[in-house]
C-alpha cells in the first residue's frame, strides 16, 4: 500500500495521548510500594531524575532510528539485528519476548491480589484458585485472539479512563487531604531504615523506574502517521514529561501520607492502600476498581503482543517459518499458541514457587532491557563508524541505506546513543545479580529452535563475535543452575 499525504493526519496531542497510553501501566499503582521498599524520599527523588533523563534518551533512540532506518520494520529488535547481527538481534527479541510473558504473570498476580482483598476466595492464602482463573482467562483469551479478535477503540477509551482518573483523583485528595511536609522531611534519607546507603538506595530504584516506563520505544511506532517528524519529537517530549509528573508526583505524595517502613510493608496494590489511609475504605475501593479494569486491558493487548516477536522472527527467517504462519482471521495462530503455552507453565511455575510481583517485575525488566541497551548501542556504532559490528544480511533491508545526516544532526544523535547506553550500563550495574543470572538462564532454551532453524537453512550457526556471546549467556545460566541446586539462589 502506498502512503500518501492524507495517510499523516496524526496530530501532536493525539501522538501524546497515544504514548500516555501506552506507557502508564500497572506500575503506578504499585509505585509507593517499590518505592519504598528500596528508597526513602530524597534516594526516590535522585533515581526519578536519573530516570527522566535516562528513559528519555531511550525514547529517543528509538525515534532517531526510525528516522535514519526506516526500512527497519520488524519491531525494535530489528534494529539489534541490523547492529550486531543475527543472534544478538535474536537473543534480544526472545528475551523481549520472555519479559512480556512474565510481565503477564506479574498483571495477573497484582489483579488477583487486589481482587482478593473484597473477594476472599483469591487472597494470598488461596493461590491456587488464583492461579486457575488466570489459566482460564489466559486460554479464552487465546481463543478470542485466534479469531481475529482485536482490542476495540472502546476498550482503549475505557482502560485510558480506567488508569487516569483514579490516579488523578488520587493525586488531589492526597495533595490536599493527607499530604504532610513535616512527614516527607522526617527521614529523608532514610537513615533510621535498614535499607542501605543513600547510594544503594539510588539503585534499588532504578528498575522499579524502568518497568514504570516499558513501553516508551512505542513512541517510534507512531513516526509514520505523523504530519511531520518535529511532531513526533515535540510529541516525545510532552508526553514523557506528563508520564514523569504523574510518577514522580503519586511517588512523592505517598511519602507524605505514610513513612518509608509503612510504604514498604503495603500489599501490591499500594497505590489503593495510600488513599485509604486519607480518606477511608471508598478510596482504596476506588483505585482498586481502576486497577482492576487497566489490568484486564493491558492483559488482553499484551497477550496480543506477545505473539509478536515470535512471528517477526519466523518471517525473518530466526525461528521456524511455521511459527509466523497467519490463519484465515489475520492472527498469528501458531506463535500465539506458544506464548500462550509459556505464559501458562509460567503461571504454574511462579505461583508453585509463590514469587512475588515484585520480583517478576524485576525479572520482567531485565529481560526488556536487551532490546534497549544494544538498540542505544547500534546507534552509538552508526553514528561513529557509520555501521553496526556484523552484517550478514548485507545488500538486503539491513543493509545501512538511509537518509543524509548531517553533521549536527550526527553529533545530537550520537550525545542521545551515549546517554542511553552509559544509562542502560547503569541499569544492568544497579540491577540485583540474581535477575541477571536468571536472565542468561531464560534464553538458553532459545537457542534450540534457533541452532535448528539455521541448519536447516544451511546457515553458519555462530560468528566469533556471536560465540563470545553465547559464553558469556551460558555461563550465566550455569552459575543459575548452580545457584538453584544449592539454594542460593531463588525468586
Amino acid at each position: 500500500m502506498t502512503t500518501t499525504t492524507a495517510d499523516h493526519k496524526v496530530r501532536v496531542w493525539t501522538l501524546v495521548s497515544l504514548i500516555i497510553g501506552s506507557t502508564i501501566g500497572t506500575g503506578i499503582f504499585a509505585l509507593p510500594q517499590n518505592a519504598g521498599s528500596v528508597a526513602g524520599p530524597g534516594a526516590m527523588l535522585i533515581g526519578w531524575c536519573i530516570a527522566g533523563v535516562g528513559m528519555l534518551s531511550i525514547a529517543f533512540v528509538f525515534q532517531i532510528l526510525a528516522v535514519r532506518k526506516p526500512n527497519l520494520d520488524s519491531g525494535v529488535y530489528s534494529y539489534v539485528r541490523a547492529g550486531l547481527g543475527d543472534f544478538v538481534g535474536f537473543a534480544s527479541a526472545w528475551g523481549y519476548w520472555l519479559g512480556s510473558v512474565i510481565a503477564q504473570v506479574g498483571y495477573a498476580t497484582l489483579f488477583f491480589s487486589t481482587l482478593g482483598y473484597y473477594v476472599p476466595i483469591f487472597s494470598s492464602e488461596n493461590r491456587w484458585t488464583s492461579a486457575i482463573a488466570v489459566s482460564i482467562l489466559t486460554w479464552l483469551i487465546f481463543a478470542g485472539l485466534t479469531r481475529g479478535v482485536r482490542e476495540a477503540a472502546i476498550m482503549n477509551v475505557v482502560t485510558t479512563v480506567a488508569k487516569l482518573l483514579p490516579i488523578l483523583v488520587f493525586i488531589v485528595l492526597v495533595a490536599f487531604l493527607g499530604f504532610s511536609w513535616e512527614r516527607f522531611t522526617f527521614d529523608l534519607w532514610a537513615e533510621g531504615s535498614d535499607i542501605g546507603s543513600v547510594m544503594d538506595q539510588i539503585k534499588g530504584m532504578m528498575l522499579f523506574t524502568v518497568w514504570a516506563f516499558i513501553g516508551v520505544e512505542g513512541a517510534s511506532v507512531y513516526s509514520k502517521q505523523a504530519r511531520t517528524r518535529r511532531d513526533v519529537g515535540r510529541a516525545t517530549v510532552i508526553g514523557f514529561a506528563m508520564v514523569l509528573a504523574l510518577l514522580v508526583t503519586v511517588a512523592t505524595l505517598s511519602y507524605g501520607v505514610l513513612t518509608q517502613e509503612e510504604l514498604a510493608a503495603l500489599p501490591d496494590n499500594s497505590m489503593a492502600s495510600v488513599l485509604e489511609a486519607v480518606v477511608g475504605p471508598w478510596g482504596g475501593a476506588l483505585i482498586s476498581f481502576g486497577l482492576c479494569l487497566s489490568v484486564l486491558g493491558a492483559y488482553v493487548s499484551w497477550q496480543m503482543l506477545c505473539a509478536e516477536p515470535i512471528a517477526l522472527m519466523a518471517y525473518d527467517g530466526l525461528l521456524p517459518r511455521k511459527l509466523g504462519k497467519i490463519n484465515a482471521a489475520g492472527a498469528p495462530v501458531f506463535a500465539q499458541l506458544v506464548s500462550t503455552i509459556v505464559i501458562q507453565i509460567s503461571v504454574i511455575i511462579f505461583f508453585v514457587n509463590e514469587t512475588t510481583y515484585v520480583s517478576m517485575v524485576q525479572l520482567a525488566t531485565m529481560m526488556y532491557m536487551l532490546p534497549y541497551i544494544f538498540s542505544a548501542f547500534y546507534l552509538v556504532l552508526l553514528t561513529t563508524r557509520g555501521r553496526g559490528v556484523t552484517h550478514p544480511h548485507a545488500g538486503t533491508r539491513f543493509d545501512d541505506s538511509g537518509p543524509e545526516i548531517s553533521t549536527t544532526d550526527n553529533r545530537r544523535h550520537l550525545l542521545v546513543g551515549a546517554i542511553a547506553t552509559i544509562y542502560s550500563l547503569w541499569l544492568f550495574y544497579a540491577a540485583d545479580p540474581t535477575y541477571l543470572l536468571f536472565g542468561a538462564l531464560l534464553v538458553v532454551p532459545g537457542f534450540i529452535p534457533y541452532i535448528w532453524t539455521r541448519m536447516r537453512a544451511g546457515e553458519k550457526i555462530f560468528n566469533a563475535f556471536e560465540w563470545v556471546v553465547v559464553g558469556l549467556i551460558v555461563l550465566g545460566a550455569l552459575t543459575a543452575i548452580y545457584g538453584l541446586a544449592t539454594g542460593t539462589l531463588s525468586l
